[in-house]
């Protein structure tokens, strides 16, 4: 007997005007895995992602949360249930770290008591130093803030995170320790992740499964140690890619 897959796409399909942005679209997500949506920007991967929370809904087809239709669903306690990563962050600037995560406790009506040790755990968590518990997001570095809106998005507990290019914005080195952090993290939590991203390296690193969109279709889904010996196409291109960053100009250099 196979387990309920914690997330299911059946065949969906999302269109704005004559745009088809996702296309017959199916697709099922283990609890407990962290699978990497792979692609270029416009390939429909943030489109993916908000359609399971209910920022957007199919044009036909239908998302499946927890084993029922996401559409069935109270709108406001579905997000609520779901952690949501985003590159800009989206903090509140006029509010501090610890109300910054405690928002969603706090609407959730825990007792202060709580939500004072929750924000606590989660600042050991994401490697944020108690001093800045206090801060406002303009004191803040860039890997600081982003370390913020991940521990925010684990506030409540939710047992599905949605990170859209969390990493994206930031400086390569500081990009590598919030990866490594984020897969120690992931280890200890064991939360169900689906991550955006159009970095192969990142998709390599962090995925359990990656699957690979291209003009609103999921082309293939491999695991990490496929991927780097797919036949497919488009993961070859990837791929190539990936070994020749320069491109042309690595061999026009020759």
């Amino acid at each position: 007997m196979h387990a309920t897959p914690v997330i299911e796409f059946r065949e969906v399909s999302y269109r704005v005007g004559e745009t088809q942005v996702l296309s017959n679209f199916s697709l099922k997500i283990e609890r407990g895995e962290n699978f990497v949506l792979l692609g270029r920007s416009g390939s429909g991967k943030t489109t993916t992602l908000k359609l399971i929370n209910r920022l957007l809904s199919p044009t036909e087809g239908e998302v499946w949360v927890n084993g029922a239709p996401n559409s069935q669903a109270d709108v406001i306690r579905l997000r609520r249930s779901i952690g949501y990563v985003i590159q800009e962050v989206g903090l509140f600037p006029h509010f501090t770290v610890v109300r910054n995560i405690a928002l969603v406790p706090k609407i959730e009506g825990w007792y202060e008591a709580r939500i004072r040790a929750r924000v606590d755990e989660l600042l050991q968590l994401t490697g944020l130093a108690p001093e800045v518990a206090n801060r406002y997001p303009h004191q803040l570095s860039g890997g600081q803030r982003q370390r913020v809106g991940v521990a925010r998005a684990l506030a409540a507990d939710p047992e599905i995170l949605l990170m859209d290019e969390p990493f994206g914005a930031l400086d390569p080195l500081t990009r590598d320790e919030l990866q490594g952090e984020f897969v120690e993290l992931q280890k200890r939590l064991g939360k169900s992740v689906v991550f955006v991203t159009h970095d192969l390296r990142e998709a390599l690193r962090l995925g359990s499964r990656i699957g690979l969109m291209e003009a609103g279709n999921l082309v293939t889904i491999l695991r990490p140690e496929e991927f780097l010996n797919s036949t497919d196409p488009w993961a070859a291109a990837y791929v190539r890619a990936f070994q020749d960053p320069l491109g042309s100009r690595s061999r026009g250099a020759s």
